[in-house]
């Protein structure tokens, strides 16, 4: 969903905040922040394989969810296909349709001709994996019945505004999250390192591993690539992160902006569509006020926020310049997390959260809430739903706070997390 905002020279669209649901509770934690629109996989056809998922109940009742509070869901159909995953393909997408599904994300030709064929009536968004790095791909694409373009991962702001220039039909911008060491996820490292096929949706991520050198008459005997004796990450890309660059992007008339995260944690997820509403949310708030797009500079508590929540580090990967070694991450596989997410409120009457790490009474934790600053509190009691008193909750279990101050504007499904010593 877009608002159009009214500014002192024309009319402007927030775009679309689009958000990865590599599970219920991931999607659920997504839309609680306040995502418009939700991405997802089913069992076949997915980029994210080893993601949860969802069955044809779980679909059902997913679409229906996100339906219920007006979140479109969008569902990954996006692998390479060969041969032998052609048979299935139009009963999975006569069923997609009957479930309500908003839009289809394809990058095969053939895919895409079949969904073209056996449901015509639903919108077609073309995967990043299609690199469309140029408007003639962009209009062939259109020519084809594609109605959104996902753009290539390479393309920095000139080129997206060429896009936009081209071609009518929607465009999706990656915004936040992982990047691939290749041409926007079209990689062969898993396949040839592991065997299992990344444009298959079965990625093992050995860009993330660490790698030596080893001279071929010296078995055994690990080299440094780099100084760090324990080895170099020699693939790891840092993650994207276009936060500051919203207002830009806004400006160049881009429809939606995705995030990353299928594979990361509920916390993660609900971490970053938190910071990217209130920061689209703001800029609609400056508009409103009749400021210029060109004069707009994020205040740095939503840079403080992103800086909070684990990642490899940021960068702005093509957008204003080709990319450099500054980009990548070579002695580790993340930065060190100085936050983690602590419990998910599952009732606001008592406060009761379901624990994801380790939490003890004096402790101060974080309460996420639809603010940028976060509320802090400090854990002055806890119990068990049976009033059995605790001074320590491990993770996973259901635990009754009391804090000072109150968390009296608690919602269920919002996130606490605490501040914590790295390893």
């Amino acid at each position: 969903m877009t608002d159009t905002v009214q500014s002192t020279d024309r009319s402007l669209r927030i775009p679309e905040l689009l958000a990865p649901a590599g599970s219920y509770e991931k999607m659920v934690t997504a839309i609680h922040y306040g995502a418009d629109a939700v991405y997802l996989g089913g069992k076949q056809f997915s980029l994210r394989s080893r993601a949860a998922n969802f069955d044809e109940d779980g679909l059902r009742q997913a679409i229906a969810y996100a339906h219920s509070l007006g979140v479109k869901v969008y569902v990954t159909v996006n692998i390479f296909a060969h041969n032998r995953d052609l048979d299935e393909v139009e009963p999975y997408l006569l069923m997609l349709q009957k479930a309500g599904t908003d839009g289809l994300i394809v990058s095969d030709p053939g895919i895409l001709s079949i969904a073209r064929r056996v449901v015509p009536d639903l919108s077609l968004h073309l995967s990043t994996q299609a690199n469309v790095t140029n408007t003639a791909s962009a209009r062939f694409w259109a020519e084809q019945g594609i109605s959104r373009l996902n753009l290539a991962r390479e393309l920095g702001i000139e080129e997206i505004r060429a896009m936009r220039a081209a071609t009518g039909i929607e465009l999706e911008v990656f915004v936040h999250g992982a990047l691939c060491i290749s041409y926007s996820g079209r990689c062969m490292l898993s396949n040839y390192f592991t065997g299992r096929d990344a444009n298959q949706g079965d990625c093992a991520h050995p860009c993330r591993y660490s790698y030596a050198l080893v001279e071929e008459k010296r078995p055994g005997q690990y080299f440094p690539v780099e100084e760090d004796e324990r080895g170099t990450y020699i693939f790891n890309a840092r993650d994207l992160c276009l936060l500051g660059q919203l207002p830009t992007l806004i400006a160049a008339g881009v429809d939606s902006i995705k995030l990353e995260g299928r594979m990361k944690s509920a916390g993660y997820v609900g971490a970053v569509v938190r910071v990217y509403r209130l920061a689209l949310d703001w800029i609609k708030e400056q508009l409103f006020l009749g400021l210029s797009l060109d004069s707009l500079v994020l205040p740095e508590a939503f840079h403080k926020e992103m800086r909070k929540i684990g990642t490899r580090g940021q960068t702005e990967n093509f957008f204003s310049t080709n990319p450099s070694s500054e980009d990548m991450l070579y002695d580790r596989m993340r930065l060190e997390q100085n936050y983690v997410p602590v419990g998910i409120v599952r009732t606001v009457a008592p406060l009761m959260i379901e624990t994801r790490y380790g939490i003890t009474c004096g402790e101060q934790v974080e309460y996420l809430g639809r603010n940028i600053e976060p509320t802090t509190v400090t854990i002055i009691g806890m119990h068990l739903e049976n009033g059995t008193p605790l001074l320590k909750a491990n993770p996973g279990s259901l635990v009754v706070l009391q804090t000072d101050p109150p968390l009296l504007s608690a919602e269920r499904l919002s996130i606490l997390r605490k501040e914590i010593k790295p390893l």
